[in-house]
């Protein structure tokens, strides 16, 4: 039976600044909107960590049955590595789905807005068909367009309109570098085990790219937010305060351009976990002055 300390790691935490950012960045917009209500943006926040935390053990369940997390070098799989049993891991996956719709279910009745049901459906099932299923599209290169759409433009859009019920042009704006960073993170994921997933049939975006498109990719994913970020100031000035983030882009940047492998990238994936929490923080901030 796997031990609680294992659970938190099969849950990932490092990766849960994709879940916080987009909802403190929508948030943000609804505050410089005028219109923020605080117990929606914490409820917005649950649905967003369920989601994160039932992805992840979904993927770690999905993978684990097929095998491909057999000689992964990234953090440790519950199923994968025989630490508990797939049943369990599919359970706390379903867990935390469930627990996502109830949070989410009770946004849409605050709301009257019924067709969020149909984008909070579209969000679990995009969730489980990454790696779920017969036909996984996260084997097939999709991963990051869905981490884009789902963790950058729904979740910064549904938290900004969960608050104002209705849906302002700044927070599609502020969407697009919150997309590319949590973009950044499955990018660099994918980038270290590019020697073990192609071998195993999961062909990730890194498989198909290459080694050398995948470097470009992470290092575009991590620059252009800052310009997306600048190219509000003329509505939000202050958002130009993001700009202080980017000395943390610097060393995950070198890192990944100079050809680091495997083991070596476990680090840029924490860097670049707190290269989004710390534009997330300040692009937050500065959208709300």
């Amino acid at each position: 039976m796997a031990t609680p300390a294992q659970w938190v790691a099969g849950a990932r935490p490092r990766t849960l600044p994709a879940a916080v950012v987009p909802v403190a960045v929508g948030t943000g917009v609804a505050v410089a909107e005028g219109g923020a209500i605080w117990w929606r943006a914490l409820l917005a926040l649950f649905v967003a960590l369920a989601l994160q935390v039932g992805v992840n053990y979904a993927n770690d369940y999905s993978d684990g049955v097929r095998g491909t997390d057999k000689d992964r070098v990234g953090p440790m799989r519950l199923v994968g590595s025989g630490a508990a049993a797939p049943k369990e891991v599919l359970a706390a996956a379903l867990g935390c789905f469930l627990a996502a719709a109830i949070a989410g279910l009770a946004l849409v009745v605050a709301t009257r807005a019924w067709w969020l049901l149909l984008v909070g459906l579209l969000s679990i099932l995009a969730a489980w068909f990454y790696t779920g299923g017969s036909r996984p599209y996260g084997y097939r290169a999709m991963g990051e367009i869905s981490v884009f759409v789902f963790f950058g433009l729904v979740a910064v859009a549904g938290t900004t309109y969960v608050q104002l019920e209705r849906l302002p042009w700044l927070a599609l704006a502020a969407a697009v570098p919150v997309g590319l960073l949590a973009c950044a993170l499955l990018v660099v994921n994918n980038l270290r085990d590019i020697v073990t997933d192609g071998p195993s049939g999961k062909r990730t975006l890194a498989v198909v790219l290459g080694d050398g498109r995948t470097r470009l990719l992470y290092a575009a994913a991590l620059i252009v937010p800052f310009l997306i970020a600048l190219g509000v100031v003329p509505d939000r000035p202050f958002a130009a305060i993001a700009v202080l983030a980017l000395p943390l882009a610097i060393t995950p940047v070198q890192t990944v351009r100079s050809g680091a492998t495997g083991p070596a990238l476990i680090a840029t994936l924490q860097q670049t976990g707190r290269l989004q929490l710390a534009f997330g923080a300040l692009f937050t901030l500065g959208l709300a002055l």
